[in-house]
């Protein structure tokens, strides 16, 4: 079965490894251009990128500074031809009007390649400092706002004319026009992971981002994804995330990673799980466990030939639909990824 591969740009500074050691990755938007430009001449899939509105501090300030992710993918449309432009947008902040709109606008430029990726509420420190966070909503109280939302969000994109009375939302003869490019609508995509996290992205989305503690964790939640599909007679996708660590040798590429462990950064972990509202030692999120050991997902290091087996293995075993990539240094790993692994990856699941 074909399987899809796409990159997740590093909107912020720092990326995906917690370390003082890493290739520095600075969130300028020529960093994020020069990625996208080259996953999209390598043939990826698809270029997302996240939203952060605050960092966890610690000695390299991680995720202190990053890019606004919906006009940011408006240039990389731009400057890109095939691969889809999946955008994130966080559905406290931001009426459903106004996001239908905006995607909407990125998915003309992008002559129909746009996506929508929903985040209902993940760090409160990020909404706290704006006044944002819903003291009144637990965990299912933001999937049900969340569910009002992106309901509002495909009805704008069908009708001309939206008249609604919610829960959270009211509308009176809204109109949006143009409707997008792309048929039936733009993608979208949830990261929620949770049983009702998954029973959101299955009912109102196309795909589920997932990541468990461990391969066998990781396996599960895909299974409960595709129960809960059935459930609903519905069909959903599943993607993990992967960070590629490529070396000469498996020998210099474990070294790599060694010297990344190296320089973790504990300071901004333990921001990170502040932020979560988790316990200081990250054991109950899969995020935090992993960041304790710097790499905040899921990792494959190598030469090429090994990350290879590893990819393939890493979706055949944990029954994903593709995987997000991750790199160090981002120009080096995709012209990498883009002359010696994808082309093989593609034959494999063909």
């Amino acid at each position: 079965m074909t399987k899809q591969f796409g990159v997740f740009l590093p909107i912020a500074n720092g990326g995906w490894i917690i370390s003082k050691n890493t290739p520095k990755l600075d969130a300028s938007y020529k960093q994020n251009r020069d990625a996208a430009v080259l996953a999209d001449e390598i043939g990826l899939d698809f270029i997302m990128s996240m939203m952060k509105w605050r960092g966890f501090g610690g000695e390299t300030e991680h995720w202190g500074t990053s890019l606004e992710s919906v006009t940011m993918m408006a240039g990389i449309a731009e400057a890109t031809k095939n691969a889809k432009i999946i955008a994130t947008v966080h559905t406290l902040l931001q009426n459903p009007a106004v996001v239908a709109k905006m995607i909407t606008t990125l998915d003309h430029i992008s002559g129909g390649r746009a996506g929508l990726n929903i985040v209902s509420g993940a760090y409160k420190d990020e909404f706290d400092q704006m006044g944002a966070w819903p003291e009144n909503l637990d965990h299912d109280g933001r999937y049900r706002y969340a569910e009002e939302w992106a309901k509002l969000v495909r009805t704008m994109w069908e009708k001309d004319h939206v008249d609604y009375e919610g829960e959270f939302f009211t509308f009176k003869d809204c109109v949006s026009e143009p409707k997008p490019m792309s048929s039936p609508r733009p993608y979208m995509i949830c990261a929620g992971q949770s049983e009702r996290g998954l029973r959101f992205t299955v009912q109102n989305t196309d795909a589920c981002f997932i990541g468990g503690k461990t391969a066998e964790d990781t396996q599960r939640i895909s299974r409960m994804a595709r129960r809960v599909a059935d459930e609903y007679n519905e069909t959903i996708k599943a993607f993990a995330m992967s960070t590629v660590v490529f070396g000469e040798t498996d020998e210099e590429a474990a070294e790599k990673v060694a010297y990344y462990k190296e320089g973790l950064d504990w300071g901004a972990v333990q921001g990170m799980m502040r932020s979560y509202g988790m316990e200081a030692d990250g054991s109950s999120s899969v995020m935090g466990e992993k960041a304790k050991e710097t790499f905040m997902t899921h990792v494959v290091h190598g030469t090429p030939e090994t990350c290879l087996e590893k990819l393939k293995e890493q979706v055949e075993f944990c029954e994903l639909d593709g995987v997000m990539l991750i790199f160090p240094d981002y120009v080096e790993g995709l012209k990498i990824m883009g002359a010696e692994v994808l082309p093989k990856l593609r034959a494999h699941f063909a």
